[in-house]
C-alpha cells in the first residue's frame, strides 16, 4: 500500500537554532529517497517530524494525501528502523516481528502466519525462537526491518540503519534492503551520512545543509553535475578551482594557469571548477588534454580496482586528486611518489558550481 510523502513549507527552530527551513520534499510512491547531509544538517530532525516525534513550526506533511502533520506517530502507519535496532532482548524474534501486529489487536493465528511470512522474506526461518543476542548484527538488522514490513506501513523510515555494521556487511545489506524495498513497492524515507549508501540505495538523493535541502536528483546527476560547491565536495572528492574567466569567457584563469571551461562565461566572472578525481588524466596520455598541469605524486594508494594519487602542482593552493582504474596486477601502482607527470582533464570532465 505505497503512498506519496509529501512535505511542504516546512520550518523547526529549537531555541535561537533553526534545525529545518523552508523544506519542500516529495518521495513518490514506491520510491526510496535518501536524505543526505552531514550531522546537524537537519535530516533526522526532518525523518523525526514526518515519524510524528516532532511537530514541525510550520508547514504540512502529507502521506497518501492525508494530512498527519500533527497526528500522533502511532495513527500514521508507519515502519522505522532505527541505527541501534531497538529490539526487545527479552523477546525472540518471533515476539519481536509480531509486537505491531500484537498491539494492533491481530488474531495469534494471524501473527503466526505473518511472521512465518516474514521470517522467509528475510531469509531466517527456524529462527522464531531465538533471541537478539543470538543473532548476528545482519540479522539482527533484518529483524528489525521485519517488525517494521509486517504491519504493512505506507511509509516505511531508515534512520542510518546500516551505521552499526562492519563495512562488509553494511554493503550486503544495503543490496538485501534495496531489493526487499523495490520488490515490496514501500515508500522508504532514508537518513544517512554516508554517501556511498545514498548512492547506491536510492532513487533520488536529496542533498542537506544547515537545515535547507541544496540539491534533488537521481544519485547519478547527483554525483555527476552537482550544483554548488558544497554538493561536490560533501558526495565524493572533488578537485575545485577558482578564478575568473578570461576576456574570451571561455577560460578559467587561476593565477598562472588556465584551463578550458566547459560552456563560455562572462568575462571577468568569477568562477568555480568542480573536476571529479575519476574524470582526470595522469601520465604522458595527459598531455593531449585541452587543460593540462605538471606536478608531482605525494600519495599513491591502491584502493581494489583502482589507484588514487595525490599530486602537487606549484603555485596551486591545494594538492589535485586522480583516480586511474588498475591497469595491470592487483595492488599494482603505475606512478610512484616523487615522480613528475602531467595531469590533465578535457573541458566536457569540469562542472562549474556555484560557489556557496
Amino acid at each position: 500500500m505505497a503512498a506519496e510523502l509529501r512535505l511542504a513549507d516546512i520550518h523547526k527552530s529549537y531555541g535561537p537554532v533553526q534545525a529545518v527551513d523552508e523544506l519542500d520534499l516529495t518521495v513518490g510512491e514506491g520510491e526510496l529517497l535518501a536524505l543526505l547531509g552531514p550531522s546537524g544538517c537537519g535530516k533526522t530532525t526532518t525523518l523525526r517530524m514526518v515519524a510524528g516525534f516532532e511537530e514541525p513550526d510550520r508547514g504540512t506533511i502529507r502521506i497518501g494525501g492525508d494530512d498527519v502533520t500533527y497526528q500522533p506517530p502511532h495513527k500514521r502507519n508507519l515502519g522505522m528502523v532505527f541505527q541501534n535496532y531497538s529490539l526487545f532482548p527479552h523477546r525472540t524474534v518471533a515476539e519481536n516481528i509480531a509486537f505491531g501486529l500484537r498491539m494492533s489487536g491481530a488474531s495469534r493465528a494471524e501473527q503466526q502466519t505473518q511472521v512465518a511470512r516474514m521470517l522467509d522474506m528475510i531469509r531466517l526461518p527456524g529462527r522464531e525462537d531465538m533471541y537478539p543476542n543470538q543473532l548476528s548484527g545482519g540479522q539482527q538488522q533484518r529483524v528489525a526491518l521485519a517488525r517494521s514490513l509486517v504491519v504493512n506501513p505506507r511509509v516505511l523510515l531508515l534512520d542510518e540503519p546500516l551505521g552499526a555494521l562492519d563495512r562488509s556487511l553494511r554493503e550486503s545489506m544495503q543490496f538485501e534492503i534495496r531489493e526487499m524495498q523495490q520488490r515490496l513497492g514501500i515508500t522508504t524515507l532514508l537518513v544517512t551520512h554516508d554517501q556511498e549508501e545514498a548512492l547506491s540505495m536510492s532513487d533520488q538523493v536529496a542533498v542537506m545543509n544547515a537545515g535547507r535541502i541544496l540539491q534533488i536528483g537521481a544519485p547519478s546527476t547527483i554525483y555527476d553535475r552537482p550544483a554548488s560547491r558544497f554538493v561536490a565536495e560533501f558526495l565524493g572528492t572533488s578537485n575545485i578551482l577558482t578564478g575568473k574567466a578570461d576576456a574570451d569567457g571561455r577560460k578559467l584563469a587561476a593565477g598562472a594557469y588556465s584551463f578550458a571551461l566547459p560552456e563560455p562565461q562572462p568575462a571577468g566572472a568569477p568562477v568555480v571548477l568542480s573536476i571529479r578525481p575519476e574524470r582526470m588524466v595522469l601520465g604522458d596520455e595527459a598531455e593531449r588534454c585541452p587543460s593540462r598541469l605538471r606536478g608531482r605524486i605525494t600519495g599513491a594508494v591502491f584502493r581494489g580496482s583502482y589507484a588514487a594519487y595525490q599530486v602537487r602542482v606549484e603555485g596551486m593552493e591545494n594538492e589535485i586528486f586522480v583516480y586511474r582504474q588498475a591497469d595491470g596486477p592487483l595492488g599494482a601502482i603505475t606512478y610512484r611518489v616523487g615522480e613528475e607527470h602531467w595531469l590533465g582533464w578535457n573541458a566536457d570532465d569540469g562542472i562549474l558550481v556555484d560557489p556557496e
